[in-house]
């Protein structure tokens, strides 16, 4: 035998001679044959033993692992399974340590007694249609909080309108679960559930109106006249989805208004009973307006056209105080009268074809005035070009 082999095996030897002895396969075996108990039973497994040794044991499930030492009577090793793991469902494997080889599983199951219901429900709101569904979980737990087992029957309610109905569903992997689908009007459906005669709150779900379709708008203004003070109110139909149901309150809509200029202007409006109310203040010159409302991404109104027509056709201006003074007006609407206070009026001032500077003033009481400060604007002649309401007028060569 060549020196390795001896060496190899005098250290096997050693090995074999350092390991704990606990007895033989034959010492020690499970008397107990129980391998499914209830939550909450008094669980104890039993091992007859015949080397007087006490190995602890082993047991682990899905909520923790921990060792249990034995008490032994008459030669019975009495491992006693604490509540911690008794009271909990689940399968629980052990293993006795005496013996590599002696392991096992055994199974708690939860009491069929229901005492809670844990209920959810969501999305709280779906929209109309019977597309969209919202989805009731129930958990049926014991007194132990253990979810019941599976197949455990679990009836739901819904009632909606005029309509009320009842479905059995079956506990399947500890939870009960049922889609409910809304219906092509809009309201609220009251949800509930029953497992073994122990009852849930009520819940509600809301069916809300499905996307809107596209509408008509229309205007309302107490005069055509481009004063540039009263107020243009542009409304829309009665706003429903497809389904004939009236959108939600407080559904936002656009209002997009193009001048002759091509500018556009832009005002707004949320939802009441469907309707969308927005308000625009007229022009201060002739101008011609086409809107559309828009609910962003889902619907739009048709084009209107308005027309304003000009409310001031001349003005007077007047130069004092060695021109340094300039007054425009009096200043007069459709009917005569003086134009409302507000009125925009702009004085343009050039030198040789260079704008030096803009003024602009509000009317009062159908007037302008400017005054044209001599550090701004030293002596010397101007072009002064002066305009409202849409009309402007220049004075060439003014003296200041």
């Amino acid at each position: 035998m060549t020196l390795k082999h001896t060496y190899l095996l005098l250290f096997g030897w050693t090995v074999f001679l350092s390991m704990p002895s606990y007895g033989n396969n034959g010492t020690i075996e499970l008397i107990t044959k129980t391998t499914r108990f209830e939550a909450g039973q008094s669980i104890t497994l039993k091992f007859s033993n015949t080397d007087n040794e006490t190995p602890s044991l082993y047991i682990s499930n899905s909520y923790g692992s921990t060792l249990i030492k034995p008490s032994v009577a008459s030669g019975i090793l009495n491992y006693q399974i604490p509540n911690s793991i008794s009271n909990k469902a689940g399968v629980v494997n052990w293993k006795l340590l005496a013996n590599n080889s002696l392991s096992g599983v055994f199974s708690i199951i939860s009491k069929q007694n229901a005492v809670a219901l844990e209920t959810y429900l969501g999305p709280p709101s779906i929209q109309a249609g019977g597309t969209d569904y919202s989805m009731l979980v129930v958990i049926p737990t014991d007194n132990l909080d253990n979810p019941l087992a599976d197949s455990t029957q679990v009836t739901v309610k819904h009632q909606f309108l005029e309509n009320q109905n009842e479905e059995t569903i079956l506990v399947k992997n500890r939870i009960a679960y049922k889609n409910i689908y809304s219906n092509i009007k809009t309201g609220r459906i009251l949800v509930s559930s029953e497992c073994l005669d122990l009852n849930s709150k009520e819940f509600t779900l809301n069916v809300l109106p499905a996307i809107p379709t596209d509408f008509s708008i229309s205007f309302h203004r107490n005069h055509g006249y481009a004063d540039g003070n009263q107020i243009t109110t542009f409304s829309t139909s009665i706003i429903k989805d497809k389904y004939n149901n009236i959108v939600s309150d407080g559904t936002y809509v656009d209002f997009f208004i193009t001048n002759r200029s091509n500018h556009i202007l832009k005002t707004s409006g949320t939802t009441i009973k469907g309707i969308a109310i927005a308000k625009m203040i007229h022009p201060d010159h002739e101008d011609h307006w086409t809107i559309k409302a828009y609910i962003e991404g889902m619907a739009e109104s048709k084009p209107i056209e308005l027309a304003y027509k000009q409310i001031i056709s001349d003005f007077n201006v007047d130069f004092s105080e060695d021109n340094r003074t300039v007054t425009i007006g009096p200043l007069k609407s459709f009917m005569n009268q003086m134009v409302p206070d507000g009125l925009k009026v702009s004085l343009t001032i050039f030198q040789n074809d260079v704008k030096l500077d803009t003024l602009t003033k509000s009317s009062f009481e159908g007037y302008a005035t400017f005054k044209l400060d001599n550090n701004n604007f030293p002596s010397t002649n101007y072009t002064i070009k002066i305009k409202t309401a849409g009309i402007e007028k220049a004075y060439p060569n003014i003296k200041l």
